[in-house]
């Protein structure tokens, strides 16, 4: 039966038992945040924030069909993930479609801009500037932001307002009757909220020395200024891992971080990662040149937090010790937006 349901029949196990944690893990942490001791509060706000986690590098994996063999299965499930983690203000179609031209064209393909928008809005800017500081990521709140505005602001997406507004209305209900039931467990699901996203864009920012470009609403093509083939892909792509000495600690994001694989065969699902880095790169992970454990990335991460909103160039990763010590990374790259 498992030939039937899923694309790898050896994933059944490792599937079902990924997906009950996320759907279950989310329902029971959103409970916790309503009673009452404040040890069973914060342990609602790391479940849920976890949870999160999990559906949106499931939601990834959605997109490129790595789990069902039925690609209705895929695109459902994807849509579902999108409720849970608030990114079903667009179509799952848009969010695979913009991935994949990331994948296809070996670059960040973005349609907002957010850095020239903050340029042209100075008080926006230095609020924004003021929120990283303090460990808000509101990059990325505008970038889910500019998801819900846009069928508004351009004329041609006008037939996205009914379903924007439904689902608006959906969710305001469903936070609503939260806030009705517990004031605070509100409170503390923005902060579980917080943590998926600081948790994606952690590991977002640091996996790719990609160009950006603000091509994908019209469709553009990208500059042909270079050659983007698979060696350029290879070496513009970074592996960084949790944890190097004990790969199941890697499982915290559902093997995300194993991106030189995935970028090598991207239908390659989440639980079969690791095999296959290790058949491409070896087993000994030390000399492997792409290699960024995370341990030597969150000093980065916490230093640039505000240079990185403005910055455009991600850096450099150079060689030997602490070789991302100039490697900036990226904001505003999720592909939980559709912009």
């Amino acid at each position: 039966m498992a030939d039937s349901i899923f694309r790898s029949p050896h994933g059944a196990v490792p599937n079902t038992l990924a997906l009950s944690y996320t759907v279950g893990g989310y329902a029971v942490g959103v409970w916790l945040l309503t009673v009452g001791p404040w040890y069973l509060n914060l342990l609602g706000v790391l479940l849920t924030g976890h949870a999160l986690v999990y559906a949106a590098y499931y939601i990834h994996e959605f997109a490129h069909q790595s789990i069902f063999r039925k690609a209705d299965a895929n695109n459902r499930w994807g849509a579902f993930m999108g409720w849970l983690t608030g990114s079903c203000y667009a179509p799952f179609a848009a969010l695979r479609r913009k991935h994949m031209r990331h994948h296809i064209d070996r670059a960040d393909v973005l349609t907002f801009d957010y850095r020239a928008f903050l340029r042209r809005h100075p008080a926006l800017e230095k609020l924004t500037m003021a929120l990283e500081w303090a460990y808000v990521p509101a990059v990325e709140f505008i970038m889910h932001a500019y998801v819900i505005v846009l069928p508004f602001i351009k004329p041609e997406r006008a037939g996205d307002r009914p379903r924007i507004v439904a689902t608006l209305a959906v969710r305001a209900a469903a936070f609503a009757a939260l806030g009705w039931y517990s004031p605070k467990a509100v409170i503390l699901y923005l902060v579980s909220y917080m943590i998926m996203l600081h948790a994606l864009r952690f590991t977002d920012a640091y996996q790719h020395t990609y160009d950006a470009y603000a091509v994908l609403e019209d469709g553009g093509a990208i500059p042909d200024d270079k050659v983007r083939d698979r060696t350029y892909e290879q070496a513009n792509t970074y592996t960084n891992l949790v944890s190097v000495a004990h790969p199941a600690f890697n499982l915290l994001l559902l093997n995300f971080s194993y991106h030189n694989a995935h970028h090598e065969r991207p239908i390659v699902p989440w639980h079969d990662l690791p095999k296959l880095h290790a058949s491409l790169y070896g087993t000994d992970l030390r000399p492997y040149v792409q290699l960024l454990p995370m341990t030597e990335l969150l000093r980065g991460y916490h230093r640039d937090r505000v240079k990185r909103v403005t910055s455009d160039d991600y850096g450099s990763v150079g060689t030997g010790t602490n070789k991302a010590d100039h490697f900036l990374g990226a904001y505003g790259v999720s592909f939980l937006t559709a912009v």
